[in-house]
């Protein structure tokens, strides 16, 4: 019911409050002038609390990748052909490299800032992969991939192993014996798969291993296919969060979980400054790693050489649980109609991988087929209110540490004075029956959290003062939990 108007032109409702002047600029009643480009970024949802910056760290890191890796394209030449090396590094002069290696020393030690931002690049790297994952355990464990984000759980998904290969192949492109390394891994992998294998990898290499065209190769991938692939998901993850918003933590405002779970996405502004600071904080850390802590000496590794490798040559870290996972699995060879089949490579390298991402990604869909859950969800559950998805985690957690620390069995058999073969069989056992301890023990925590909340909420928490009643008797002060909590049954 719409009140008269007022000789001004305003439009006063049946209580008589003042609408305001119309204008045609300004359109239909209820809707806002179109805003741009810099208020709507200004506007745009932000998180409340520090554990989203995850996402924006790998958002940030991913800019200076792409930053960094175009600076190196003027100088990096991808080409495996060997020439005398004649450059600043005297202990290589002379000695035979492809191209590819001897840019990467130009690059280090004759062009201005170089080095620095090879390191830059390295870093930000190893950061964007580790903020990705961290993002993903913390949407984990605290439902963030519930509807209606589930398509927003698939994008983080995606780009952990789009960000996994994408540091895998920036360290064959050096073409140094760190890179042999990762290149003997692709051997033997793509070798392993059944009936193709062979075909894949002669194709793959270009003949003869290593050949004259996997860098070239493995460099359009680096450079190309998958930062266009990455940037297309965070377009569309940008377009999630600006039509979903984001999620929250509950406060005292969301006590009914019912209600709770219904309220609409979290959206405050304006964010400009904040987003600023991350970015430029992320940036200055980035430029301390790259300029004091050293990464990827490829001059001390030396050219690659076919047969050979680098003495403690590891891969990245995020790489690391497919390496325990290959020095642990037992070599067990098969001929299945006159083809070999490795499962000691197959398993570890495909197979474990596979069905880790497989599992990841359909763990929204899992988890609402076993529960029958198909609410909306805008208000994040704490750890402990989700005892059986917090459990699952803490199981795959260790199920994946496990793996990691099994690729540095020799290490720690060499350090602690232990037989290699017997710290092997211990990674082996513990990687089957550490994770159901894990999640037993999990689950028993959340529960006994949960539950010692609620004796708290019914009758107030226990403060240590005791009291004597007029008729001699005993009894502790409860004092009552200040400010209501969502307790999820």
């Amino acid at each position: 019911m719409r009140g008269p108007k007022t000789p001004g032109g305003t439009a006063r409702g049946p209580r008589g409050a003042a609408r305001g002047p119309r204008s045609a600029a300004v359109g239909p009643p209820g809707r806002r002038p179109p805003a741009t480009a810099g208020q709507r970024w200004a506007r745009r949802a932000r998180a409340d609390h520090w554990s989203f910056l995850f996402g924006e760290v790998a958002l940030y890191s991913f800019i200076v990748l792409v930053a960094t890796g175009a600076f190196l394209t003027f100088f990096y030449d991808p080409d495996m052909t060997r020439v005398p090396y004649d450059g600043s590094y005297v202990p290589l002069r002379g000695v035979p490299v492809s191209k590819a290696y001897a840019s990467t020393l130009d690059i280090s030690f004759d062009v201005r800032g170089g080095l620095l931002m090879r390191q830059v690049h390295h870093w930000a790297a190893l950061i964007f992969i580790a903020a990705i994952t961290l993002h993903l355990l913390r949407m984990f464990f605290t439902g963030a991939f519930r509807r209606p984000r589930g398509l927003n759980w698939l994008v983080w998904v995606g780009l952990l192993p789009l960000g996994m290969v994408a540091g895998w192949s920036g360290t064959i492109l050096p073409d140094d014996m760190l890179s042999g390394g990762s290149l003997g891994l692709l051997q033997g992998v793509t070798q392993s798969i059944p009936v193709v294998g062979t075909d894949l990898t002669s194709w793959l290499f270009g003949g003869d291993i290593p050949g004259d065209e996997i860098v070239t190769r493995f460099y359009w991938l680096h450079v190309l296919v998958i930062p266009v692939a990455v940037v297309g998901l965070f377009v569309l993850r940008r377009g999630l969060l600006r039509r979903h918003g984001h999620t929250r933590f509950p406060g005292a405002a969301d006590a009914d979980a019912g209600r709770a779970a219904r309220l609409g996405p979290f959206r405050i502004g304006p964010a400009a400054g904040s987003a600023a600071a991350v970015f430029l904080a992320t940036c200055g850390v980035l430029a301390l790693f790259g300029a004091f802590a050293q990464i990827n000496p490829v001059w001390q590794y030396g050219p690659y050489q076919p047969g050979n490798t680098t003495a403690g040559a590891v891969p990245g870290w995020y790489m690391g649980f497919l390496d325990g996972a290959v020095r642990i699995m037992p070599g067990w060879e098969f001929d299945v109609a006159g083809h070999p089949l490795t499962l000691a490579v197959l398993v570890p390298a495909l197979l474990v991988p596979g069905a880790f991402f497989t599992v990841l990604a359909a763990f929204p869909l899992i988890e609402r087929r076993i529960t029958g859950d198909r609410g909306l969800y805008h208000v994040l559950d704490r750890p402990r209110d989700a005892a059986n998805r917090t459990a699952v985690g803490a199981a795959g957690i260790t199920f994946y540490g496990l793996l990691w620390a099994a690729a540095a069995n020799d290490q720690i058999a060499f350090n602690f004075h232990l037989s290699l073969y017997g710290v092997t069989w211990f990674f082996r056992v513990a990687v089957f029956a550490g994770p159901p301890l894990a999640f037993a023990v999990t689950r028993w925590i959340c529960l006994g959290l949960a539950d010692r909340e609620r004796r708290e909420a019914e009758h107030g928490r226990e403060t240590g003062r005791v009291v004597m009643s007029p008729d001699g008797g005993f009894s502790e002060i409860h004092e009552p939990v200040r400010g209501p909590r969502e307790l999820v049954r």
